[in-house]
C-alpha cells in the first residue's frame, strides 16, 4: 500500500508532506492519501472508426425546461446526455433551483429523474418540494454518497434519464481509501459520472461547492470534464439571483440568467436591465448608465461613482462589481490626459443590483461617472454610455453596438455616447460621438 500527499486546490502529487505546494504555491493543501492501484492492461476488441462526415453520428437532442431563462443560459435547452456543473454559495439556492429544474423536465418529457442528495435527507427534500408545490412520481429521491448505489440504479431503470447530483463534494466511491471531498474522490467520482452520462444517454446536474475565493472546489480536472460550468451569483441579502454560463460545450458562453427569490422558489425576470436601472428622468451625480452585453443579451446598468476627500497617506479606492486594477488604469487616464488628479481623492465605485461587469467597454461610462462625481455635473438626462477607453485617452469601438442602442431604446432612453469611429445603424436615438475621453467635459459642459 502505497501513500502520496496530493494537493487539494490543484492535485498536484508529491512523495512527502510539505507545507507549500510547489504547483500552486498554495499553503496547508497537502493531504496524504492511498495511492490507487491500477491493474495490467487487458487487450480489448477492435475500435470501431466513424467518419466526421459519416450518417451514423447522430447530433445529441435538445429538450427544453420551460423556462426561457434557463433555456438561455443552456445554451437553448439542455442537451441529452451532456454533464453540466453548478457552482454557488451555501443558501444561495442551487438546490430549490435544481428541484425546479427537475420538476419541469419531467412534466414536458416522458422519461423519469433521479435527485441523489448526498447533503441533506429525504424528508428534507420532500419538504422543499412541499414548499415548492412540487409534486411528481417521475422524480425518484436517492439519499446516499455511495458512487456505486448510483451508478447501479441507472444500469437498472433505464427510464431514468436525467440525473441530478447534490452534491459532488459528497460522492464516495469505495474503491478509494481517500476521504469524500478530496481531489482524487472528486475527480473520479466525476468521471464515472460524466462518463455513464454518454454512455445510456441521461443528462446529469453536478452541484460544486466553492472556494472562499469563489472557484468551485477541488481540482480544475473537474471544470474540463464536463460539458458545461454554471456559477450561481447573488447576494443573501439580495433578493435577485444570476445564473452564470462559464463554459458552454453546446451553446454560447458568459449567457446570464436573473431570477428573483419568492416563497415560490427561483422566479424568472423577463425584463433584467428594469432592475438594475433607477428611474433615468431625472439628473444625477456621478450616475452613468453602461449599456453591457451578457453573452448573447444587451443589460443596461447603473455604474455609480462618489469622490470623496481624505486627509489619509494613501486615499482608498473601493469597488464593487468591477476590477480594481482597471479602476487604477482609468484614474492613471483621466490624471494623465485630462488634467483631473485624484491622487488626494478617495474613490468609490459600484455596479448598481449586484452584476459585475467584466468587459472593457464599460470604461467610457466609469470614466464619466468619475468626472461627474469631480465636477458635481450630471450626465445629460436619458443617456446611455459605453466605449473601451485606451491608455492613451483614445475611445475604441465596442462590439455590438446597435443591440445596445436598440435596448436602450426599447427602455425609453433618448440619446447614446458612443465611440467616434463605430458604424451605427438608424436609430430614434440621438448619438453623440466621442474620439477622446477629455470630450467627455464637454458633455457635462465643463471646461
Amino acid at each position: 500500500m502505497k501513500t502520496v500527499y496530493v494537493c487539494q486546490s490543484c492535485g498536484h502529487s508529491t512523495g512527502r508532506w510539505v507545507g507549500k505546494c510547489i504547483a500552486c504555491d498554495n499553503w496547508d493543501t497537502i493531504v496524504e492519501e492511498i495511492a490507487v492501484k491500477t491493474g495490467k492492461r487487458s487487450i480489448s476488441a477492435p475500435i470501431l472508426i466513424k467518419t466526421l462526415s459519416g450518417s451514423e453520428i447522430i447530433t445529441p437532442s435538445r429538450f427544453l425546461t420551460g423556462i426561457e431563462e434557463l433555456d438561455r443560459v443552456f445554451g437553448g435547452g439542455i442537451v441529452q446526455g451532456a454533464s453540466i456543473l453548478i457552482g454557488g454559495e451555501p443558501g444561495i439556492g442551487k438546490s430549490t433551483l435544481l428541484l425546479r429544474i427537475a420538476a419541469n423536465v419531467v412534466q414536458l418529457s416522458s422519461f423519469e429523474c433521479l435527485y441523489v442528495s448526498g447533503e441533506e435527507s429525504l424528508e428534507q427534500v420532500s419538504l422543499r418540494a412541499k414548499r415548492l408545490k412540487i409534486n411528481e412520481p417521475k422524480i425518484k429521491l436517492l439519499s446516499t454518497v455511495s458512487l456505486t448505489d448510483v451508478v447501479a440504479t441507472i444500469k437498472e431503470n433505464k427510464s431514468i434519464k436525467f440525473l441530478v447530483i447534490d452534491s459532488i463534494q459528497t460522492m464516495y466511491d469505495s474503491r478509494i481509501t481517500s476521504a469524500p471531498g478530496t481531489v482524487t474522490q472528486v475527480r473520479t467520482c466525476a468521471h464515472e459520472l460524466t462518463i455513464l452520462a454518454k454512455q445510456y444517454g441521461v443528462s446529469l446536474l453536478i452541484v460544486g461547492h466553492i472556494t472562499k475565493d469563489g472557484q468551485i472546489a477541488g481540482p480544475k480536472t473537474l471544470e474540463h470534464m464536463v460539458d458545461t460550468v454554471l456559477y450561481f451569483e447573488g447576494e443573501n441579502s439580495n433578493q435577485y439571483r444570476i445564473l452564470r454560463t462559464i463554459k458552454n460545450r453546446f451553446g454560447p458562453a458568459n449567457e446570464i440568467g436573473v431570477f428573483e427569490v419568492s416563497e415560490a422558489g427561483l422566479v424568472p425576470v423577463d425584463n433584467p436591465s428594469s432592475l438594475f436601472l433607477m428611474a433615468h428622468d431625472r439628473e444625477v451625480v456621478g450616475s452613468a448608465v453602461f449599456a453591457g452585453i451578457e453573452g448573447s443579451r444587451p443589460i443596461l446598468m447603473e455604474v455609480q461613482a462618489l469622490i470623496a476627500g481624505t486627509n489619509m497617506a494613501t486615499p482608498r479606492r473601493a469597488v464593487v462589481g468591477w476590477d480594481i486594477n482597471r479602476l487604477a488604469m482609468i484614474i492613471a487616464v483621466l490624471n494623465a490626459r485630462c488634467k483631473m488628479f485624484l491622487h488626494d481623492k478617495e474613490v468609490y465605485l459600484n455596479i448598481a443590483g449586484g452584476l459585475k461587469i467584466q468587459e472593457p467597454s464599460a470604461d467610457l461610462a466609469v470614466a464619466a461617472s468619475l468626472i461627474s462625481s469631480v465636477v458635481n455635473l450630471p450626465l445629460p438626462t436619458s443617456s446611455i454610455i459605453c466605449g473601451e477607453v485606451a491608455l492613451s485617452g483614445e475611445i475604441r469601438n465596442v462590439s455590438h453596438a446597435d443591440l445596445r442602442l436598440k435596448e436602450a431604446q426599447k427602455l425609453g432612453f433618448k440619446k447614446a455616447i458612443m465611440p467616434k469611429n463605430g458604424n451605427y445603424s438608424s436609430h430614434d436615438i440621438e448619438i453623440i460621438k466621442l474620439g477622446h475621453v477629455r470630450e467627455l467635459r464637454e458633455v457635462f459642459n465643463y471646461n
